[in-house]
């Protein structure tokens, strides 16, 4: 339960502050509502019979005492989060990973301006616990996470590279997986037998393709594929989705079953399932269909389409009604390019944190990553370059995806703007998983300090020509000009490109009347910004170096208030 906007919550309060606390969080969150009962004990368990989630504004000792009794099994017991009377802090009782109540916690205490309380070990030694790594895990898994915790050396033994987030120095991998050499984290897809110092991480590397006759009960197709997995020794767990033919997307038995198991049914027209060279195609198959092969083509081809990532494991086999085959996809490396804003750190957006956390190696410029050491898991490799090797960190961290791991790329303010997006995914091919993490660009900062100049459309332009000829800049800035366009100019002067900018102004000044607001915005966002306004008649380019950031408005931009304004076509008030 990580995500509020999905999940039922239950609030529980016994006073009059309680009660007002619940209603701060019921107005932000539509899916939590104040549980109501004959006490606030019996408050309390309706809400943890009904809701995924329980937010109780009560005494930690009292929520202890009431749901004791009523414990099961921490994979489906609801999370607790427990708030004092003062709302001073967001305690994370019950379901700290599992159930998502380290999250809530966190969650409860930004709405409330709180302080949340999270007493997991790995969180606070800022450890990934391994039930928080997205992929069912198994096994010794606490006697595993305590050994991490306690430094002492565990086994990473993969039956592939799939990319895990950065993991501490005790955790090494190694191709020994004998069971007696010490603690274990084993990361495939095969049953492993338990042995109490084994943990299991469960990858998404199986699909199994379905085909059925029309009607095919749900417990055949069931049966049948828990009976093809366990003749292949293959755990469940690791079933990334089902898959078949377009004409079974609505196969009650088949979706079923897919719902059962908690993953999606992905399915494919026949076309695309008879291109794929299968081992044991029929044609009889291909009159039904339209193609010889749907077990078999729909596991090989699995949730995108890249047969050539998959070998089949088990081929087709089949019921009266029902026939399943079972392939392996291959594990794609995971290239995150991250976008960290325009330098303060509380313009650096959540998910950029997230997947600065979830990367095993991180890649940018000295000085950005510097912002972003603190944020970095322990173990995390850092490949750090200085000004100008933009094209090398593309190539490096792509090169870093593409032999398995989890990677982030980073640049600031927005990774596609001027950044390090384009000339990485140049490179990138099908064989890495790309995420794009928008961040904050340096004109939204700027254009926040100056007013509102970007409220009509506006033109971004870099006056660098180290990578783009100067007649182009200067067709793209008479372009900007004749067309009106607020225009922004990135890269606006350095002691080696001194000219460009008056050059572009003097262009814009044809095109503008002279009292058109021109503002610079340096270092916006941090603690030495600085913020010039002055007119396209009076600006000096000369105060401008590669700090700043240049907006010139449109001819209707106005100064109001000591602001740059520009309508967004409404009538403008004189």
């Amino acid at each position: 339960m990580n995500d509020t906007t999905h999940a039922r919550i239950g609030l529980v309060a016994a006073t009059a502050a309680g009660r007002r606390h619940a209603d701060t969080l019921a107005a932000v969150w539509p899916q939590a509502r104040l549980i109501e009962g004959a006490n606030v004990a019996d408050a309390l368990r309706t809400a943890w019979a009904q809701c995924d989630a329980v937010v109780a504004f009560l005494a930690t000792g009292a929520v202890v005492r009431i749901v004791a009794p009523l414990l099961d099994d921490k994979r489906t017991d609801p999370a607790v989060v427990v708030v004092d009377e003062a709302a001073r802090h967001a305690v994370a009782l019950l379901g700290g990973h599992a159930g998502g109540g380290n999250a809530l916690a966190a969650q409860v205490a930004a709405v409330l301006d709180a302080q949340p309380v999270i007493t997991t070990a790995t969180d606070t030694v800022d450890v990934p616990g391994l039930d928080t790594l997205g992929w069912p895990v198994h096994g010794a898994v606490a006697a595993v996470s305590r050994a991490i915790l306690d430094g002492e050396p565990v086994r990473l033994i993969a039956d592939a590279d799939w990319p895990l987030p950065a993991l501490p120095p005790n955790v090494h991998a190694t191709d020994d997986d004998s069971p007696d050499g010490g603690y274990r984290l084993l990361v495939t897809d095969r049953v492993v037998p338990a042995d109490g110092r084994t943990a299991v991480l469960r990858p998404p590397s199986l699909v199994a393709g379905v085909g059925a006759s029309r009607g095919v009960p749900a417990a055949e197709v069931a049966e049948l594929l828990h009976r093809v997995l366990a003749e292949a020794d293959l755990d469940p767990a690791s079933l990334r989705c089902l898959a078949s033919a377009d004409i079974k997307a609505d196969e009650a038995g088949i979706r079923s079953t897919a719902d059962t198991l908690g993953v999606p049914l992905v399915t494919w027209p026949a076309t695309r399932l008879a291109a794929v060279d299968v081992p044991h195609p029929s044609e009889v198959v291909r009159a039904a269909v339209g193609t010889p092969s749907v077990a078999e083509a729909a596991a090989l081809l699995g949730p995108d389409g890249r047969a050539g990532d998959a070998t089949l494991l088990v081929g087709k086999t089949a019921t009266a009604m029902a026939t399943v085959a079972v392939a392996r996809h291959a594990p794609r490396g995971r290239l995150a390019v991250v976008g960290l804003g325009p330098g303060a750190a509380d313009l650096r957006t959540p998910r950029a944190v997230t997947e600065l956390r979830r990367a095993a190696v991180v890649v940018g410029l000295d000085q950005y990553l510097d912002q972003v050491r603190d944020v970095l898991r322990p173990g995390t490799r850092v490949l750090s370059s200085g000004l100008g090797a933009e094209e090398a960190r593309a190539r490096a961290a792509v090169a870093e995806a593409a032999a398995g791991r989890a990677v982030a790329l980073i640049g600031s303010g927005d990774a596609g703007v001027y950044a390090m997006a384009s000339p990485a995914l140049e490179y990138a091919d099908e064989r890495i998983d790309v995420v794009g993490v928008p961040g904050v660009t340096a004109a939204l900062a700027a254009g926040a300090l100056l007013g509102a100049p970007l409220g009509h459309d506006h033109a971004y332009l870099s006056l660098s020509d180290l990578h783009t000829p100067w007649d182009v800049i200067e067709r793209r800035v008479t372009a900007a000009a004749e067309g009106d366009f607020v225009t922004i100019f990135y890269n606006p002067r350095s002691r080696a490109r001194d000219w460009q900018l008056g050059k572009a102004l003097g262009i814009l000044a044809g095109h503008r009347p002279p009292g058109t607001p021109v503002g610079v915005a340096r270092n916006a966002s941090r603690p030495d910004e600085q913020v010039h306004l002055a007119t396209v008649a009076t600006f000096d380019p000369a105060i401008v170096d590669m700090y700043s950031v240049v907006v010139v408005g449109n001819s209707d931009t106005r100064l109001v208030g000591g602001r740059m304004v520009t309508p967004r076509g409404y009538r403008w008030r004189s």
